[in-house]
């Protein structure tokens, strides 16, 4: 006779906007996430405003 029963591994549904610390995917995908909200502000702070991003917060 042979064994027709398979062993399988359970599924682990990962939520990947989950808030997370440390060295995970899901803190990183939130890293670069805010470092491109980050650079479009300093971008678009220039823009309207005609000056760099330190001049316009008066560090310089």
């Amino acid at each position: 006779m042979t064994d027709t029963t398979k062993v399988t591994a359970p599924v682990v549904e990962t939520d990947r906007n989950a808030w997370k610390f440390g060295f995970t995917p899901q803190a990183e995908i939130w890293n670069g996430r805010l470092a491109m909200i980050g650079f479009l502000s300093a971008i678009l702070i220039e823009l309207f405003s005609g000056q760099g991003l330190l001049q316009f917060w008066g560090l310089l």
